[in-house]
């Protein structure tokens, strides 16, 4: 048995001065570091995911809902698309990409990004490693769950961005999918001013809240 860390979306986008910035996205980012600096030792792996947006279709709108359709953002090879430069990619051992060309909140929608994909860095649009050949569907690509099950993984740990949309929506897909949940409230950010209902609606789906 082991137990992975799941760090959904620390992305520049959704971080203060990013297309769609969470209110304390950036701080998250931090927190997130100085808590694996200090717990490391208590997961046998550490995982990330991104929003990876190529042609998402309706998903992006110049005249968004915030619900449905959202502003463009976290757009493949771009800065916006990038880890926050506060979150200490160290322990970091797989990324997971989602959302090329449609919406995608949970972490378990996404594949496996290549071994030569750089998590971090300013970069021109397009201008990722790899990033044309990734353009193309690979019927061979790992998702999270193939991941975590090769790994042995049965119980996850959630943090990230947002509280109430891709954190919630990871862990409750990890839910279903029979892992062992626990998000850690303190380390992630939500999008609505009052969180509760996300809070409940993931104790509800079998989640623990720490």
């Amino acid at each position: 048995m082991s137990r992975a860390l799941i760090i959904v979306d620390v992305q520049n986008d959704f971080c203060e001065g990013g297309s769609l910035a969470v209110t304390g996205g950036a701080a998250v980012a931090g927190a997130i570091s100085e808590y694996l600096d200090a717990h490391n030792s208590e997961f046998d792996h550490v995982v990330a995911t991104q929003d990876w947006h190529i042609d998402p279709g309706s998903h992006f709108s110049d005249s968004p809902d915030y619900k449905d359709s959202w502003p463009p953002h976290c757009v493949a090879g771009t800065r916006g698309a990038e880890l926050h430069p506060d979150l200490d990619t160290e322990y970091i051992d797989a990324y997971f990409r989602k959302g090329q060309y449609a919406a995608a909140y949970s972490g378990f929608e996404g594949l496996l990004a290549p071994e030569d994909a750089v998590p971090t860095g300013e970069r021109q649009p397009g201008g990722l490693p790899g990033a044309q050949a990734e353009l193309e569907a690979d019927g061979d690509a790992i998702g999270l769950d193939d991941w975590l099950q090769s790994h042995d993984v049965e119980d996850v740990v959630v943090v990230g961005i947002a509280t109430d949309y891709c954190v919630k929506a990871t862990a409750l897909d990890a839910v279903q999918a029979g892992y062992g949940v626990t998000v850690v409230r303190s380390l992630t950010a939500g999008i609505a001013e009052d969180l509760e209902d996300a809070v409940a609606e993931l104790e509800l789906g079998g989640a623990d809240i720490a």
